[in-house]
């Protein structure tokens, strides 16, 4: 049961992303596109450059929320 619960509370901490990031209204395809290409960025050979990157845009975009 606690399992579930947490299952469900990343779930909803994950869309909550997706509508902060200002993708409330972009179709599914495109959202999961943006993400997948995303991930194989922070997988490939400059994957630590890509971390920092993307580290930085999202610590950008949780200031200018406050």
């Amino acid at each position: 049961m606690q399992e579930r619960k947490t299952d469900t509370r990343q779930k909803i901490l994950l869309g909550g992303l997706v509508v902060k990031a200002g993708l409330r209204d972009v179709d599914a395809n495109i959202i999961l596109g943006i993400l997948t290409d995303g991930f194989s960025k922070i997988q490939g050979k400059d994957s630590e450059y890509a971390l920092q990157y993307f580290k930085k845009l999202g610590d950008e975009a949780f200031q200018n929320m406050l």
